[in-house]
């Protein structure tokens, strides 16, 4: 059996497996607080591909992430009742009772960034500018949403989750402002602090992982943040980056994707099944759950 042929089975087990999980919004922790969206796509890279990534254009998310969290004990606010009135949370619990079991309180919460993201950063001048204030304020609302709709158990009725999710986006809208402006300052000293990062797990076997482009600063492990998003998210594995796989002088390598050391399989041999679950672990290409 060639290569190529095992790696695709094995990763569309691992589809099959990921199209079973139950849907939910989770703070992946080991992939930095990244906000992510439902039909994001995620891969590892590696070598020359791979660095000419390490840009600042690829690195917004992540330091919207980062400044997030720099600027919250600064950016306090609270939940307006005009906000809450606007946000209509009876109409939110009309299209839950429909199907409370869809129903996903993250994602209802964080529909209503689009909006607020284009009314806040409108006025900001230059592309770039721009862009960090969407990142910010895209920021802002992810890890709203979640802090919202992660207090309020999957278990609860539909008056309860809807409520959650009003809170998590007015809690957001109401430190959006300060937020932006407090993330501004940080983006430069963030560019040049990941670019290094960035270049040493693109030289690195195990790679770095982009989202939708986007730079993941995992900081500890890329197998761990590849983890955390089978485990806790819904995935469908896309194999058509993959590339091609074969082994060179104890080395197996799949074209386009990373490096494993100590496999002991020839081109053409169909042996050697641990090196080639070693490359399929690390070579994962994900995309994030589609609900």
């Amino acid at each position: 059996m060639k290569i190529t042929t095992i790696l695709y089975t094995a990763l569309l087990g691992l589809a099959l497996f990921a199209a079973s999980a139950p849907a939910s919004a989770q703070t992946l922790s080991a992939c930095q607080g990244i906000a992510l969206t439902s039909d994001s796509t995620c891969e590892v890279q590696v070598a020359g591909g791979c660095t000419a990534q390490c840009e600042p254009i690829s690195f917004r998310a992540a330091c919207s992430a980062e400044l997030w969290a720099t600027c919250d004990g600064g950016c306090t606010g609270s939940v307006t009742a005009s906000c809450m009135a606007s946000c209509d949370v009876s109409a939110c619990e009309a299209t839950c009772t429909v199907d409370p079991g869809s129903f996903d309180c993250h994602a209802d919460c964080d529909a209503r960034a689009s909006a607020s993201c284009d009314a806040q950063c409108s006025s900001a001048s230059g592309s770039d500018v721009q862009a960090e204030c969407h990142a910010s304020c895209e920021s802002t609302f992810y890890a709203q949403c979640n802090a919202s709709c992660e207090a309020t158990p999957p278990s609860a009725d539909c008056s309860a989750r809807c409520q959650a999710s009003c809170e998590g986006s007015c809690t957001a809208e109401s430190t959006l402002s300060c937020q932006v402006d407090c993330q501004a300052g940080g983006y430069a000293d963030c560019y040049t602090s990941l670019s290094g990062g960035c270049t040493t797990q693109c030289e690195d076997p195990s790679g770095a992982l982009f989202c939708d482009g986007q730079y993941v600063d995992v900081q500890s492990s890329v197998q761990a943040c590849i983890d955390e998003l089978a485990a806790q998210l819904d995935v469908t594995v896309d194999v058509t980056a993959t590339g091609t796989a074969g082994c060179d002088a104890g080395t197996c390598v799949a074209e386009g994707t990373v490096s494993v050391g100590g496999c002991s399989v020839s081109p053409g041999a169909s042996g050697g099944a641990g090196g080639l679950l070693g490359l399929f672990a690390l070579g994962l290409v994900a995309v994030r759950r589609r609900r």
